[in-house]
């Protein structure tokens, strides 16, 4: 149907009703100008496997996030309002978080502040001033946290840490990368390491308390990385990717 911007504008209650049963072209001084669409809610979502590049239907909240994870033995991320499955960790994968975290254990033994490895859900909430208001929940490789009291009667951890590690996986590249990136980056994270198996490397982003990106190092198989959020904390690659 075209009907004029002044009949529009004059019944646009009544043109609204007509669109449930067509579109409508709105035109003016003869020329179509504007086009009302009947506007369908969708009522489900689709969940991103890490090998595909689906997009969701819709913004999934929190609590449909968890009815997910209640009903499935399968391990999901919600980012952003949508959810990612979480493949099973390969074997070199799994060497290089051990290294990794055997240096963080060693380290932070007897100081105040906890490494630890997935799984275990970190919420984040970005620039928001509450969980509630941009739920996200991520499960990071590995993870340094120093507000422990941010860590509830239930196990949830609801803080800001402080040092994050992601190993990249062919089909996580571009979430570790690009929208935990950002996510870490926002939600107040110190330091962010992402971790190349394939060549070897390392990314190591540092972010300012403006909640920007600071500085970020490239880091080979002959460097050494050296924490900027906690002094003496240092590893060699050659130690991190010695076994595979």
């Amino acid at each position: 149907m075209r009907v004029k911007s002044t009949d529009l504008q004059n019944a646009f209650g009544k043109y609204l009703s007509l669109l449930e049963k067509e579109d409508i072209i709105i035109t003016k001084n003869g020329r179509s100008v504007a086009k009302l669409l009947r506007y369908n809610e969708s009522d489900y979502f689709l969940v991103h496997e890490e090998s595909k590049n689906y997009k969701t239907k819709k913004r999934i909240s929190y609590e449909e996030y968890m009815d997910l994870v209640d009903s499935s033995d399968q391990r999901y991320e919600l980012i952003n309002g949508e959810i990612y499955l979480l493949a099973s960790p390969s074997f070199k994968h799994q060497v290089v978080v051990n290294e990794i975290a055997w240096h963080f254990n060693n380290y932070f033994r007897g100081k105040s502040c906890r490494s630890l490895t997935s799984p275990f859900d970190v919420r984040l909430f970005g620039f928001a001033t509450k969980f509630e208001e941009d739920p996200n929940v991520v499960q990071p490789d590995v993870v340094v946290i120093c507000d422990l009291d941010k860590v509830n009667e239930a196990n949830k951890y609801e803080g800001i840490p402080t040092l994050v590690v992601e190993v990249l996986s062919p089909s996580t590249k571009g979430k570790d990368m690009v929208t935990k990136l950002n996510l870490y980056m926002k939600s107040g994270v110190s330091e962010y390491w992402v971790v190349n198996l394939e060549n070897k490397s390392i990314l190591q982003y540092s972010f300012s308390p403006e909640r920007d990106i600071d500085s970020l190092k490239i880091l080979g198989e002959e460097d050494t990385i050296e924490s900027s959020a906690f002094a003496g904390l240092k590893i060699s690659l050659g130690d991190i990717f010695a076994e595979i």
